[in-house]
C-alpha cells in the first residue's frame, strides 16, 4: 500500500457490522464525517486544558491539527491516533508558571520551554525504542500495569463532565438525556447512523436542550452570538519559549506519563483492530515527541494521542487513519476560523458533558479490555494489587509533593504502578510463565 493509499471499503460493511482497519476507508463523504466526529470528541479537552494554564484555545486546537499530521507523517499512515492537549502538563505548568488560574498565563514562556524540552526527552526515548525495539519498555510497563494506566486516564477525567459541566439538576438531567440518546443511538441504529453515535447523538440532545430552554425557558438558553460577532477568518496568537532550567526540571518528568499514555493508547488499538502496532511504537513515540515540541515552539500545549479519540474508534469499529487525517485538516482549519471555534463552543456545556461520560467511560473500558485480551491473571496477589491500587490512587487524585514539584492523578498512577509491579511482581519477570 502507497503512503496515502487505502483500501476502499464499501458503505456496506457498516450494515453487517465489519470492522474498518487502519489501512482501509470507507468511501470519502463517509470518512470525511467520522472526521468530524472525531474533532467533537477531541475538542472539549484539547480546548479545556489551555484554558485551565492560561493558553490559547484556539491556537491548542491548530497545533492538535498540527501534530495530528506530524504524527501521522513519522508514523508512515499506520497508526490510527489523534493528538490533542495533554492533561498531564497542567499541574507542572501552573507551577512552572505560577499561573493565578484566570486569564492569559503571563510566564507562558517558561512553561513552552519547559514543554520543549519535554518533547525532546520523549523523541529521544521514541529514537531507543524505534532502535532495540518495546521489550525494555514492556518488562517495566506489562499490560496489567499499561490497562490500569488506560482505565485511570477514563477514570480520572470522570470528575470533569459530573462536577464541571453541570451547574444545577436541569443541567444534570441534559446530561443523562445525552448520553441516553448516545446510547440508544449505539444499541438502536444500524450502518453509518450508528457509526456516527456520538456526533448523531449530540447533535439530538443539543437540539432537545434548544426545546427546552430556548423554547421554554427551562434553563440556559443556547447563545449564538458569539458565532455571528466571530470572524471567519483569523490568526492564532503565537508565543515564544523561554528556557529556564528549574522550568523545564518540572516539567521534563511529565515524558514518564505520556510514554505510559501512548504506550497504552496502542495496546488497546491492537487489541481492538487485532493488528500489532508494536513496530511502529518508536515512531509512535517520535511523532508524539517531535508533535510536542512544534506545538510548544509556537505557543502551544505539549500533546498526546487522545483516548477519547481511541474511545469514538472502539464505539464505531472504524479504525482507519484516513479518518484522522481528516480530523488534522479540519483541526487547522478550525484553527484559523474564530467563528467555527465559536460555533463547537456555543454547544452546550451540559451535552458536551454527557457526551463526555460517554467517551471517558468508554477509555476506561479500553484499559480493562486490555487485560481480558492478555489474559492477565488476577488470582496473583501481584496483578490483583497493581491494578487496585492504581485505580484508586488515580480516580482519588492521590497527589505526592517533592518541594514545588507535585505529582497528582495520572502521575502518582502511572509511577506508582510501574513501581509496584516492579516489587510485587518481581518473580514474574525474572520467571515469565510460558505461554501455550
Amino acid at each position: 500500500m502507497g503512503f496515502f493509499q487505502w483500501q476502499e471499503r464499501s458503505s456496506e460493511v457498516l450494515l453487517s457490522g465489519g470492522v474498518i482497519g487502519p489501512d482501509e476507508r470507507l468511501p470519502w463523504p463517509q470518512t470525511g464525517l467520522m472526521g468530524v466526529q472525531h474533532v467533537i470528541a477531541m475538542f472539549g479537552s484539547t480546548v479545556l486544558a489551555p484554558i485551565l494554564m492560561g493558553f490559547d484555545p484556539n491556537l491548542a486546537v491548530f497545533m492538535s491539527g498540527i501534530g495530528t499530521l506530524i504524527f501521522f507523517l513519522i508514523t508512515g499512515g499506520k497508526v490510527p491516533s489523534y493528538l490533542g492537549s495533554s492533561f498531564a502538563f497542567i499541574g507542572v505548568v501552573i507551577a512552572a508558571s505560577a499561573y493565578a488560574g484566570k486569564g492569559p498565563n503571563e510566564n507562558i514562556g517558561l512553561a513552552l520551554g519547559g514543554i520543549v524540552a519535554c518533547g525532546a526527552v520523549y523523541t529521544l526515548v521514541g529514537v531507543v525504542v524505534h532502535v532495540i525495539g518495546t521489550g525494555w519498555i514492556e518488562r517495566f510497563m506489562p499490560p496489567v500495569v499499561t490497562g490500569a494506566v488506560v482505565a485511570v486516564i477514563g477514570l480520572n477525567l470522570a470528575g470533569v463532565p459530573i462536577k464541571n459541566m453541570a451547574a444545577n439538576n436541569f443541567e444534570a438531567w441534559m446530561q443523562a438525556l445525552t448520553f441516553v440518546c448516545v446510547a440508544l443511538v449505539a444499541v438502536f441504529t444500524r450502518g453509518m447512523v450508528q457509526r456516527l453515535l456520538i456526533l448523531v447523538g449530540l447533535i439530538l440532545a443539543s437540539i432537545a436542550y434548544a426545546v427546552l430552554t430556548n423554547g421554554l425557558g427551562l434553563g440556559k438558553p443556547i447563545d449564538l452570538s458569539g458565532v455571528a460577532a466571530a470572524a471567519w477568518v483569523g490568526l492564532p496568537q503565537f508565543h515564544a519559549p523561554v528556557f529556564s532550567a528549574p522550568a523545564m526540571l518540572l516539567i521534563v518528568p511529565v515524558v514518564i506519563i505520556l510514554v505510559a499514555e501512548n504506550l497504552g493508547h496502542i495496546k488497546a488499538v491492537t487489541a481492538m483492530t487485532g493488528r500489532n502496532l508494536d513496530q511502529y511504537m518508536g515512531r509512535a513515540f517520535i511523532g508524539d515527541g517531535v508533535a510536542t515540541m512544534v506545538s510548544g515552539a509556537a505557543g502551544g500545549t505539549g500533546v498526546t494521542t487522545y483516548a477519547e479519540n481511541i474511545g469514538v474508534m472502539a464505539a464505531t469499529r472504524i479504525y482507519s487513519t484516513a479518518v484522522f487525517l481528516v480530523a488534522a485538516l479540519i483541526a487547522v482549519l478550525l484553527g484559523f476560523s474564530p467563528k467555527f471555534g465559536a460555533l463547537i463552543q456555543a454547544i452546550p456545556l451540559p451535552v458536551m458533558g454527557g457526551v463526555s461520560i460517554v467517551v471517558f467511560g468508554l477509555i476506561a473500558i479500553a484499559g480493562a479490555k486490555i487485560w481480558v485480551d492478555n489474559r492477565v491473571d488476577f488470582s496473583r496477589s501481584g496483578n490483583l494489587l497493581v491494578a487496585a491500587i492504581t485505580l484508586i490512587l488515580g480516580t482519588g487524585e492521590f497527589t505526592l509533593k517533592f518541594g514545588d514539584f507535585a505529582l497528582g492523578g495520572i502521575g502518582t498512577a502511572t509511577f506508582g504502578a510501574i513501581l509496584l509491579n516492579a516489587v510485587l511482581n518481581r518473580d514474574e519477570r525474572m520467571h515469565p510463565p510460558r505461554r501455550p
